[in-house]
């Protein structure tokens, strides 16, 4: 299942047709009538997403939603409100209570499920930001966050400059943050990492229709704008254009003629949300580097990612979700060494750990637990995705040579891989670090057999 969805509706037809909608997309659904049935639902089960009628019959499901935005259990997960009524003002209240979305009835299916698909996407990637603090936290490294942040940056993307001053004056009454008017050369051009825009507002269309996809798209590639809210301007009748808008990477969506007071407060929204992932980045970034991260390779040591993954198997058996370890190990790193001295030997473990990072989601985990071996960890994955990103890894090691510093030439190196999947039921019989021990064992197969390949463990789920 792609995740289980809360719904709450008094009416028994539209939860029926709401979960026949999510089943075709393979999401698990569990149902509520009232308010009161949805928070202890949503307290009990943490659902990945709460579909929310405006209209409940013990209290308003904008009520709800406040409750559970307040509640440290359940705030962090999505809410997307669905009414019958096409007003302004309780869409409104809705948002301010903290939901991610209003839809008006009839729904249209297509954006909903790329709303959804979206949703759940923030919150994995936050969960797993978020999980990285906590070990970092529990290993006693925390530090007071700061509590000024300043103004924030919003770049007004159109093809019109009159449309963006326009947007700009219309805004600005209900936003104290720096407003910046780009056209599209500006932002693919080269940006200072100081002035990069917290939130872009993009218009879809920008000269042609459905080229401000296009350049979300290239925002989303870049270092420098990847982590950058992206709120996306519909024209209208947009037909597809939300849809894909959000599955390639829009952060929210702003429909044509939206209130100014709306299209602030979504505005409000992405930046907090990015200063918060901003945050937790830099939290990981500052500390962890000093005491949890190997100085040579930049990669993190035994000391982190053994307490990274045990966290890793307790949310492997709460979501019922799988994850996988590997280890990898250079091959005849020795005669390296011992043929071109260890500065050579040093550059390779440095170049290697670079194109085996760059290869990996920013989820997962790697890091240098010996001399010359490496441990990867993959969340939320699958047998055959995790053997297919062994094989690149294997691949991006073995098919360019290292060039060494100073012009003292090239070195072939090759890498042997062992690999385990492990699921909740795995887990219960399991300690996480046993894990270690079967790809370590996989490993050895490896090498065994020649060398340069990736071995799954036989007990592997």
């Amino acid at each position: 299942m792609a995740g289980k969805i809360l719904i709450v509706d008094d009416v028994a037809t539209n939860r029926i047709v709401l979960k026949v909608k999510l089943a075709a997309a393979f999401y698990e659904t569990i149902q509520a009538t009232d308010g009161a049935g949805a928070i202890q639902l949503a307290r009990d089960l943490r659902p990945a997403m709460v579909l929310l009628d405006v209209e409940l019959p013990d209290m308003s499901g904008i009520e709800v939603c406040r409750i559970l935005k307040s509640d440290p259990v359940t705030r962090d997960i999505p809410v997307v409100m669905i009414t019958a009524f096409r007003d302004a003002t309780r869409k409104m209240e809705a948002l301010e209570a903290g939901a991610e979305e209003v839809f008006w009835k009839p729904l249209d299916e297509l954006v909903l499920l790329a709303r959804l698909r979206s949703l759940i996407r923030a919150r994995e990637t936050a969960e797993q930001l978020g999980l990285r603090d906590g070990t970092y936290r529990e290993l006693g490294f925390a530090e007071s966050a700061s509590e000024y942040d300043g103004q924030a940056l919003v770049g007004l993307v159109t093809g019109r400059v009159e449309t963006a001053l326009c947007w700009k004056r219309e805004i600005q009454p209900y936003l104290g943050d720096r407003m910046l008017v780009l056209d599209r050369d500006a932002v693919l051009g080269k940006i200072d990492k100081h002035a990069v825009p917290d939130v872009f507002v993009l218009a879809a269309d920008i000269d042609g229709r459905g080229d401000g996809l296009r350049l979300m798209s290239e925002l989303r590639s870049r270092p420098e704008t990847r982590h950058s809210a992206i709120c996306v301007v519909l024209p209208e009748n947009a037909g597809d254009t939300p849809a894909m808008a959000l599955d390639l990477g829009a952060s929210d969506l702003i429909e044509a003629n939206a209130d100014p007071a709306e299209m602030a407060l979504r505005i409000r929204t992405q930046i907090a949300r990015k200063r918060q992932s901003d945050r937790l980045r830099a939290s990981l970034e500052n500390g962890l580097r000093l005491a949890m991260v190997d100085p040579l390779t930049g990669l993190y040591n035994r000391r982190y990612a053994l307490p990274h993954l045990a966290r890793m198997g307790e949310r492997v058996r709460d979501t019922g979700r799988q994850c996988a370890v590997m280890v990898l190990d250079l091959d005849r790193f020795k005669l390296i060494n011992d043929t071109h001295g260890h500065a050579s030997g040093d550059a390779v473990l440095i170049d290697i750990a670079s194109r085996l990072t760059s290869n990996l989601r920013a989820v997962d985990l790697i890091a240098r637990i010996g001399g010359e071996e490496f441990l990867v960890a993959l969340p939320d994955t699958t047998p055959e995705a995790a053997h297919a990103t062994a094989e690149r890894l294997r691949r991006v090691v073995s098919d360019n040579p290292v060039v060494l510093p100073k012009g003292r030439g090239t070195i072939e190196v090759t890498l042997s891989i062992g690999l385990t999947v492990a699921s909740a039921a795995t887990l219960a019989s399991r300690r996480v670090e046993d894990l270690i021990g079967l790809a370590d064992q996989a490993l050895l197969d490896s090498k065994s057999e020649g060398r340069n390949q990736v071995t799954v463990a036989q007990s592997a789920a």
